[in-house]
């Protein structure tokens, strides 16, 4: 089990957690809690044994070396860290790691007690999938909430999925079983681009945690880097007439439905999130 060997005294904290894997389509969801990691200077809190949970054969220990030529072995696992800042109206656990290859039930049972040991109430879990949508409009982001009128509310369309899950699906239904306030936010990545990264999905889903979290997230240059993304796909669809009558056909579908990006409730979120960002001096 999961020992931490001193619980800070955390101010109304709050669990994000993304996976490798089946749930992180362009490791959209997984480069979003790395960049919190970043932003918000995360502390290693804990990690799990992964003798438990991972098949070494599948998802291979890596060797490196130091700056002295020290070798040394890092062997995949799941990690926790800890964001505290002033900035911060509260604190964030940040969960990382690799979808396991075996004892899901146990796997999701030690990361929620860590969470329970913290005092933790909310938690909020990032997934991707590749889907039928065009790169050239806006990723459109589903979630899956144990309050559906917490998901209307906030703008998000709820999922209908109904089959295989991964991780994702399996830690929110224990998280809510556990009686506790779990969400999970999920980007659809175009499915003829979902090679890594995807920057574009990554920003869309801070913006979504920003909005669910209700204090900034900075970007930095993740913006950039969604436009270089977008443009280098547009190129190379140009160069296939086949991909490119494909992706005209995706955009007629996707303007046929009415969505968010045009409603009054996404116009004021987005004035919301601009008068967040004045705040810590991030444009």
């Amino acid at each position: 089990m999961i020992e931490l060997e001193s619980v800070p005294q955390l101010r109304e904290p709050v669990l994000i957690a993304a996976f490798e894997g089946w749930n992180d389509a362009g490791e959209s969801a997984t480069a979003a809690v790395e960049h919190l990691e970043q932003i918000w200077q995360a502390e290693p809190l804990a990690s799990l044994d992964p003798d438990e949970y991972y098949d070494f054969q599948v998802n291979r220990p890596v060797v490196s070396l130091d700056a002295d030529g020290i070798r040394s072995v890092r062997w995949p696992t799941t990690r926790i860290t800890i964001a505290q800042s002033p900035e911060l109206s509260r604190d964030v656990v940040l969960l990382r790691g690799i979808e396991p290859n075996m004892r899901w039930r146990g796997f999701c049972a030690e990361l929620l007690g860590a969470a329970a040991e913290l005092g933790i109430e909310q938690v909020i879990s990032l997934g991707a999938l590749l889907a039928d949508v065009p790169h050239t409009r806006p990723v459109p982001v589903t979630a899956t909430t144990s309050d559906p009128d917490g998901a209307s509310a906030l703008g998000l369309e709820p999922s209908r999925y109904e089959g295989p899950t991964g991780i994702v699906g399996v830690f929110q239904d224990a998280a809510t079983v556990a009686g506790l306030d779990a969400i999970s936010l999920w980007a659809a990545v175009p499915h003829y681009v979902g090679q890594s990264p995807c920057p574009k999905a990554t920003v869309v889903l801070l913006r979504r945690l920003e909005d669910l979290l209700e204090m900034a997230v900075p970007l930095g240059d993740l913006p950039e880097q969604a436009e270089a993304w977008q443009h280098g796909v547009e190129e190379l669809a140009q160069e296939d007439s086949d991909v490119a009558e494909y992706v005209s056909r995706l955009e007629e579908a996707s303007d046929a439905i009415d969505l968010p990006e045009a409603s009054g409730e996404h116009i004021a979120r987005e004035f919301e999130r601009y008068l967040r960002r004045r705040g810590i001096g991030d444009t």
